[in-house]
C-alpha cells in the first residue's frame, strides 16, 4: 500500500494554494506515497471527510485560485470532543504524515499536534505575509499586485474628479499589503497597524498637497490600522473559533473625517476579499510549487514540526514553533521609506 500523506488547507483561502496541493501530490506519488486530502481544513480531520488525490485530481489546478480541498476556520482545540476525534481519525486513517497549509492559526494548531506526537509539516499560507521564519508567504505577491492595480485605477478617477480616495486593504495586525501596494501605487499616505497616526496628521498631508496644486490624493489604510489613542475599528464583536473579531470600517470612518476636516470630496473603496481571490501570479505559482515539493521532502527526511520557508532565494525549513511564536510586522525602516513620498 505504501506510506500515506494527508494534506489540508485551513483559514482564509488565497491564490497559490492549488499549486502547493498539486506539487505535494506530484512529488509524493513519484516517491511512492498515497495522498489523501482532508476537506475543509481541520474540520475534515474531525469529521473524517476525505478525498483521494491522484494525478487526475490535480490536473489543471495550477492557475486556479482558492483551494480544491475547501477550507474553514475550525479549531480542534476549541472542543475537547473535537480534539479527540481529530487525534483518533489521524490514526484510523493511517496517516503517516500530515502537511498543513495555512497561516498563523492553522500552523499554530499543527504545532500543538506535533508536540503531542503527530507527524506534521507546515506550509506558510497567508496574503498578509505576517508569519515569522520566512521572507515570503505564498499568496502575498498576488494580493499586492491586485491591490496595486486597484490603486492605479483609482488614481485616474481621483484625478478626474479632484477627489480624495481612501483605499482600505487587508491587514489585521501587520501592514505588509498596505505598505507594498501603497508604495507601488504611489499613495500619498499609508496607514498601518504598526504605526498609529492621528487623523489630523493625515488631513494635514492632504492639505499640503492641495496647497501645492494637487487636487486629488490617495490614502491607503490597512483594515487593522489604529489612530492615536483609538482602538481597532471592529466590524462586529463576535469572535471566530480562534478568538479573532472581524475588522472593517476604518476606511469609511477615515473618509468621513477627511471630508469633514478638509472640505475635500472624499470617496472610499474597500478591496476586501478581492485581494485573495482569483488566479495566482506567476511568482506565487512558482513559490507554491517549491513549497509543496519541499514539504514532501521534509516528510521523507522525517523532519516533522518544521515549516517550509523562503530565506533569500532558497527554500529551506524552519520550526513551526518559531513561525507562530510572534507575528512578522513591518519594520520602521520600510515605513520611513514610504513616508518620504507622503503628501
Amino acid at each position: 500500500m505504501g506510506k500515506r500523506i494527508a494534506v489540508l488547507t485551513g483559514g482564509g483561502d488565497c491564490p497559490g494554494i492549488n499549486p502547493v496541493i498539486r506539487a505535494v501530490v506530484r512529488k509524493a506519488l513519484k516517491e511512492g506515497y498515497q495522498v489523501i486530502g482532508l476537506k475543509n481544513g481541520w474540520k475534515g480531520l474531525i469529521e473524517k471527510e476525505i478525498i483521494w488525490l491522484d494525478l487526475n485530481s490535480v490536473s489543471g489546478i495550477l492557475p486556479k485560485g482558492g483551494t480544491i480541498l475547501g477550507t474553514s476556520r475550525t479549531n480542534p482545540y476549541k472542543s475537547e470532543e473535537n480534539l479527540k476525534k481529530a487525534k483518533a481519525n489521524f490514526k484510523s486513517l493511517k496517516i503517516d504524515a500530515l502537511i498543513a497549509i495555512g497561516g498563523e492559526d492553522t500552523l499554530g494548531t499543527a504545532h500543538k499536534l506535533y508536540k503531542e506526537g503527530f507527524n506534521i509539516v507546515g506550509v506558510p499560507k497567508t496574503i498578509d505575509n505576517d508569519l515569522s521564519a520566512t521572507d515570503r508567504t505564498f499568496g502575498f505577491d498576488t494580493a499586492v499586485n491586485i491591490a496595486t492595480e486597484a490603486i492605479d485605477r483609482i488614481h485616474t478617477t481621483a484625478e478626474s474628479h479632484h477627489r480624495v480616495m481612501v483605499v482600505e486593504v487587508m491587514g489585521r495586525h501587520s501592514g505588509w499589503i498596505g505598505l507594498e501596494a501603497g508604495i507601488a501605487g504611489g499613495a500619498d499616505a499609508i496607514l498601518l497597524p504598526e504605526f498609529p497616526v492621528g487623523i489630523k496628521e493625515v488631513c494635514d498631508l492632504i492639505k499640503k498637497r492641495h496647497n501645492r496644486g494637487k487636487t486629488f490624493s490617495i490614502v491607503v489604510v490597512a483594515e487593522g490600522a489604529k489612530f492615536k489613542q483609538d482602538q481597532e475599528v471592529l466590524q462586529e464583536e463576535e469572535l471566530d473559533a480562534f478568538g479573532h473579531v472581524r475588522l472593517g470600517g476604518i476606511g469609511q470612518l477615515l473618509g468621513k473625517e477627511i471630508e469633514k476636516r478638509t472640505g475635500f470630496e472624499t470617496r472610499v473603496t474597500v478591496l476586501g476579499h478581492i485581494q485573495r481571490g482569483g488566479t495566482p501570479t506567476a511568482y506565487d505559482r512558482v513559490l507554491g510549487t517549491r513549497y509543496g515539493v519541499k514539504a514532501v521532502e521534509l516528510v521523507i527526511e522525517g523532519k516533522f514540526g518544521q515549516m517550509t520557508s523562503l530565506q533569500g532565494n532558497q527554500v529551506v525549513s524552519a520550526s513551526l514553533e518559531e513561525a507562530v511564536k510572534t507575528l512578522k510586522t513591518v519594520p520602521v525602516e520600510l515605513y520611513e521609506i514610504a513616508k518620504i513620498f507622503f503628501g
